[in-house]
């Protein structure tokens, strides 16, 4: 059964950016149960800045689950990426990666990998820069599953990176890998960008799509944009979706705004899912 999950941001420096909820977890939490969320995705400095004892507490008192947490912030604060060119900062890239990994799964959730894939830059070729890509989801991949959840993989829109972008980048690069455990993750606004028909891709995905960033064409709550919801809820069906659909979006017109928008169009698209 598809269910909805809205995002908290414990980053301070990620101000501005597309999460619903700012740095009170607590109040994010109780918000989220509030307004019929199942779930929380959250994007947190560092996994050591969490403390676990203290959100095992928020989610069981809220009756919510953690969906998924977001690694971006190594790119964010450390500028850490999987395609540096200095192998020690790939390295470092991939071990903040891992730490997020072994926290999240503590809680069956998966861990997000989106800013930090990188780019093709400083005289780097393609071909190189996906190599050390691959390489990192190889060894990635197969340490989630050795914790029992997915790894989750999102392209992302030509303005973020110059790397993958479509779900059709994102195929290719994972039929070369080993490891079957990574997972896509397809955010609505950046497909609105690059996609020639976003239901065409989510079905192309089929059984790798993992996880939904449910945002409209201009990155606010469904319902404040241009996105025709009615053939991406018939692709998600087509294809057996039963994951999260989880709103990361702008705070707009605030946070309460945008988390009742999301929840509304939830139970319009999939009341009957």
């Amino acid at each position: 059964m598809i269910q909805a999950a809205v995002t908290i941001s414990l980053t301070p420096e990620a101000r501005g950016g597309p999460f619903v909820f700012w740095d009170d977890l607590a109040a994010g939490c109780a918000k989220a149960a509030e307004l019929g969320f199942s779930a929380v995705e959250i994007f947190p400095r560092a996994a050591e800045e969490i403390q676990a004892r203290r959100l095992k507490q928020l989610l069981r008192r809220h009756r919510l689950k953690l969906a998924a947490v977001g690694t971006g912030a190594g790119w964010l604060l450390h500028k850490l990426s999987l395609t540096n060119r200095q192998s020690r900062i790939r390295r470092e890239a991939q071990q903040f990666i891992a730490n997020i990994i072994d926290f999240a799964a503590g809680f069956g959730a998966p861990a997000i990998i989106g800013s930090m894939q990188g780019r093709v830059e400083n005289h780097t070729t393609r071909e190189q820069a996906l190599t050390w890509v691959r390489e990192a989801l190889e060894q990635l991949g197969e340490r989630a599953l050795q914790r029992r959840v997915p790894l989750l993989f999102e392209p992302l829109n030509r303005y973020e990176t110059n790397l993958l972008n479509r779900v059709a980048d994102a195929l290719s690069l994972f039929a070369s890998l080993e490891t079957k455990n990574v997972k896509l993750l397809c955010d609505l606004f950046h497909m609105n960008i690059e996609e020639a028909s976003v239901p065409a891709a989510l079905r192309a995905a089929g059984k790798h799509l993992g996880h939904i960033h449910w945002a409209d064409s201009n990155r606010q709550a469904i319902g404040f944009g241009h996105t025709a919801t009615t053939p991406i809820v018939k692709a998600l069906r087509a294809i057996d979706y039963a994951g999260y659909i989880s709103a990361e979006i702008l705070p707009l017109p605030n946070s309460e705004a945008a988390a009742r928008q999301t929840m509304k169009s939830y139970r319009t698209c999939f009341s009957s899912t």
